[in-house]
């Protein structure tokens, strides 16, 4: 740090300090300036003189006021006004106490507003000149009266600067901090909707994979002895069901990956094209699953963005997998997945009569609606609880709730085309 900026920091933080000082620098020149005469005697430019007592209890009093600049500026520029203008009409030659004035008028349009800064200035300028003028010893249209008139303005459009330059400054600061503030909460925003993002890419896969495997695993563990045969198949369901597992786990915790780490899999994230192999799981694991689809796209219409497709292969993985885990053993799956104009609906509907139907996202309660529906019965999962934030996340809608009759129904509504997919395909 500089010296200057050393100095400059202790006056800034003794302002008291500062204002004796500049009011002894006025003073002294203010005394300087009395001192000389400018039109002197025999042609002489310059020239020395006394000035009256008076004079100097004046010049005094304006500079000592100066001290309290800062705490009622007001108050000195009205003091030092007076001051000023007791010494336009009495002295002669009249010393120069109006750069007392000028001070005062500086500070006042530097802590104040634009308005009052006007009005305080010309009332200044309007009542020290006219006073000069017209009472004053000296020609009203002498130099003197006319510097007093300047003099008065530079004071106060230099303070109307100073302050406007320093709400600049500070607007400038704290946009910089909101800009920051703003980037931080962008960044915490963006981490934690990544958590969720991922949390929900863990549940789905760990959800269904485990349970298909916890159910092959029994079969096999009943049958073993019996039917050998079938137990194998039950093993190998069991095998293909870790192996995929596996496999998108290690695409999902790959993208917690480090920018040093080793690349992380690009394995593209599984959509409506690999439905007919999730129904086949579950057929497997010996759920009945009925498949319709009708969402072939019309022609000139936009492709399914990656997001929906994600969306709807994970709504009704989580849907079969609530089946396969709640619906009881003699349950069947209808999975409907239709295309109409710009939105996308998946149906999954079951017959299923088991006593612990639904994980319902708090753990209790029972109901329908749109985004926020839940199950009924046991459990406390994050099955239902992940497939409405994926679907309200694309604007889409979510309705869940028992069939009449018997049975479970989940029905998404997702817009084909969403938000970034819009933005990306515009001009």
């Amino acid at each position: 740090m500089s010296t200057f900026q050393r100095a400059r920091r202790r006056l800034r933080a003794h302002p008291f300090a500062l204002d004796a000082a500049l009011a002894a620098g006025v003073l002294v020149c203010i005394v300087a300036g009395s001192l000389v005469e400018p039109h002197g005697p025999d042609g002489v430019t310059w020239a020395l003189r006394t000035p009256d007592a008076l004079s100097l209890v004046l010049m005094v009093l304006g500079a000592a006021a100066l001290v309290l600049r800062r705490r009622a500026p007001l108050a000195v520029l009205a003091f030092t006004g007076g001051v000023s203008l007791v010494e336009s009409v009495t002295g002669d030659p009249r010393a120069p106490v109006a750069m007392c004035v000028v001070v005062a008028l500086y500070t006042v349009a530097s802590a104040t507003d634009r308005p009052t800064t006007w009005r305080v200035g010309l009332l200044t300028m309007t009542v020290l000149t006219g006073a000069a003028m017209i009472a004053g010893p000296l020609p009203w249209y002498a130099q003197e009266n006319l510097a007093i008139l300047a003099w008065t303005g530079i004071g106060a459009t230099a303070g109307d600067a100073v302050r406007s330059r320093r709400a600049f400054v500070q607007a400038i600061r704290e946009r910089a901090e909101r800009a920051e503030r703003t980037r931080e909460e962008e960044a915490r925003r963006r981490v934690a909707e990544e958590r969720l993002r991922i949390a929900r890419d863990l549940h789905d896969v760990v959800a269904h994979h485990i349970a298909l495997v916890n159910v092959q695993a029994g079969v096999a563990a009943h049958v073993m002895d019996k039917r050998p045969d079938q137990a194998k198949e039950a093993l190998a369901h069991v095998r293909e069901a870790s192996r995929s597992a596996l496999g998108e786990l290690r695409a999902t915790v790959g993208l917690l990956r480090q920018s040093g780490d080793p690349e992380a899999p690009t394995e593209p994230a599984p959509g409506l094209d690999r439905l007919d192999d999730l129904a086949g799981t579950f057929r497997n694991a010996g759920l009945r699953v009925l498949v319709a689809r009708e969402d072939q796209r019309p022609d000139h219409a936009p492709a399914l963005p990656a997001a929906v497709d994600l969306a709807a292969y994970r709504v009704v993985q989580e849907a079969l997998t609530n089946v396969q885990k709640h619906a009881g053993a003699e349950a069947r799956a209808e999975v409907s997945v239709v295309r109409v104009g710009p939105h996308l609906e998946i149906t999954v509907l079951d017959d299923g009569t088991g006593t612990g139907r639904r994980e319902a996202p708090d753990g209790t309660g029972t109901g329908t609606g749109t985004g926020t529906g839940t199950g009924n019965g046991k459990g406390g999962g994050h099955g239902l609880l992940g497939m409405r934030e994926r679907v309200t996340a694309l604007r889409g809608t979510l309705t869940t709730g028992p069939r009449y009759g018997g049975g479970f129904r989940v029905h998404a509504i997702l817009p084909v085309e969403t938000h970034t997919s819009a933005a990306q395909d515009g001009p």
